[in-house]
């Protein structure tokens, strides 16, 4: 005789068993006229191209959810990494001047009195009254000053010393129009692909799955053969057992079956002694009947 235990704790795998204990062989896909070698091979490819087409579309998907997530993160956190664009206006710089420009400017919070009294002084050619607070965290302020061109290097040298620290940024609303767009773009993306491919997912899971069940009732079969020989003379048998009662179907299935393997017989199913190459089961598993465990919980739970 030939055992196939299952278990099933979540929704998704009462469905699962249903499949299996309605399972008939799909004479279509995998036609019995061909030898074991090509079903098996049959299954193989057609799990390997949707192992391949899994492989390509997650990464295209992750590659999208990782560069919206990277743009998302610019837009949050300390004023001395995130993006700036949407925090400053137009009317916080000097543009299209020959000799001035306006400098983003990061002032710890404890510093502003210094900033403030002493920022026109930092070098020469800054011009008065220029600096403008435009927000602020809960460790820095943002503020602008405006200054000749000629001094920028100096002025960010001596900042610097002050522990002020001046952020690179040049004011183009065409960028910062794109910026923009291009969030707005990566979102709408992100939402086009998640359907598909969660309904890819859920079909190519259940050809997954089915193609699985196949390969275990072919290792049923082999084993038998190995373990049994010919002619074929066995059957197959799906087992639910309650997690209480496991050890006691274990028991009766020993004494039932002790007499098909009298290594087996006496040690319970913790034979020392027994190597069976080819069987591919570890002797802690090996009883006098073929055995597979079939786990079809397939969602991890975690407490």
């Amino acid at each position: 005789s030939v055992f196939l235990c299952f278990s099933c704790d979540t929704p998704i795998a009462d469905e699962l068993a249903l499949y299996i204990t309605r399972f008939q062989w799909d004479l279509a896909k995998y036609p019995t006229k061909q030898s074991l070698r090509n079903i098996a091979d049959i299954i193989s490819k057609q799990v390997g191209q949707i192992d391949a087409d899994l492989k390509t579309k997650s990464a295209a998907y992750n590659n999208l959810k990782g560069n919206l997530q990277n743009l998302e993160k610019k837009q949050t956190g300390s004023l001395l990494t995130r993006n700036l664009a949407d925090l400053v206006k137009k009317e916080h710089f000097i543009l299209d001047s020959e000799y001035l420009t306006t400098l983003l400017v990061i002032v710890p919070k404890a510093n502003m009195g210094d900033w403030n009294a002493h920022y026109e002084k930092i070098t020469d050619m800054i011009v008065p009254r220029s600096s403008q607070t435009i927000t602020q965290d809960s460790d820095y302020a943002l503020c602008s000053v405006t200054l000749f061109k000629k001094v920028v290097d100096e002025f960010k040298l001596h900042a610097r010393e002050r522990k002020f620290v001046v952020r690179e940024f040049v004011y183009n609303e065409e960028e910062l129009a794109a910026g923009k767009n291009e969030i707005t773009k990566l979102v709408t993306d992100k939402k086009k692909q998640f359907g598909p491919l969660v309904r890819w997912l859920k079909v190519n899971f259940s050809e997954c799955f089915c193609a699985w069940v196949h390969v275990k009732a072919l290792r049923v079969f082999v084993e038998s053969v190995l373990r049994y020989g010919l002619p074929v003379n066995f059957q197959a048998i799906l087992i639910h057992p309650n997690k209480k009662s496991t050890k006691r179907l274990r028991d009766v299935l020993q004494q039932l079956y002790s007499h098909l393997d009298g290594s087996a017989g006496s040690s319970g199913g913790n034979a020392d002694n027994v190597d069976i190459p080819g069987l591919g089961f570890g002797q802690s598993e090996y009883y006098p009947y073929v055995y597979y465990k079939l786990n079809i919980d397939m969602v991890e739970t975690k407490v």
